[in-house]
């Protein structure tokens, strides 16, 4: 096992919740997982790439999800002007390509993930109810879909994090 279940922060959140608390619930868990796949690692062993010629880490997948956040929450739901924290018009995968062995850069990505995650939170606890709507290129999406779409988004990239995580401890499940 990861950890035991008394350890597990994961465990003990509300089961028998309405829709937005059990959706809240199930993303929180998600954000979870990455953290724990990442927990008592160096900056060498959060940065170590997958296989070649995959820039996937686990550092990575931080940096990736916290511009996952940010474009869904602060983009396109609350509307603001948030430039990326790591990708651009030249870099457009620089939350990967960027995620190097340095303590200070993941000290970095962590704040910034966790900044997001916080900015999220809140936005879906002060939202009237779950037919709140952001914009895509493709149309509106409703605040229910887009937790729905979180939950996916995160439990794949966990996938991944799983793989990365067993290649450098050989620490697996959960």
């Amino acid at each position: 096992m990861f950890l035991d279940a008394e350890h597990d922060p994961r465990e003990n959140g509300p089961s028998l919740g309405d829709e937005r608390a059990t959706l809240v619930e199930f993303l929180r868990c998600q954000r979870l997982t990455l953290e724990l796949k990442c927990a008592d690692l160096d900056a060498e062993q959060l940065a170590r790439r997958a296989v070649e010629p995959s820039t996937m880490s686990l550092l990575g997948l931080v940096r990736h999800m916290a511009e996952v956040e940010r474009r869904w929450f602060r983009v396109r739901f609350a509307h603001l002007d948030s430039p990326p924290h790591y990708c651009s018009e030249d870099d457009p995968d620089g939350d990967f390509d960027g995620a190097v062995a340095d303590p200070a850069l993941v000290a970095e990505a962590w704040d910034t993930w966790r900044s997001e995650v916080a900015f999220a939170e809140k936005f879906v606890a002060e939202a009237p109810d779950l037919d709140v709507l952001g914009m895509t290129r493709e149309g509106p999406i409703s605040l229910r879909e887009l937790l729905v779409h979180m939950v996916e988004e995160y439990a794949r990239h966990n996938g991944h994090a799983d793989l990365l995580r067993e290649r450098i401890d050989g620490r697996i499940g959960q």
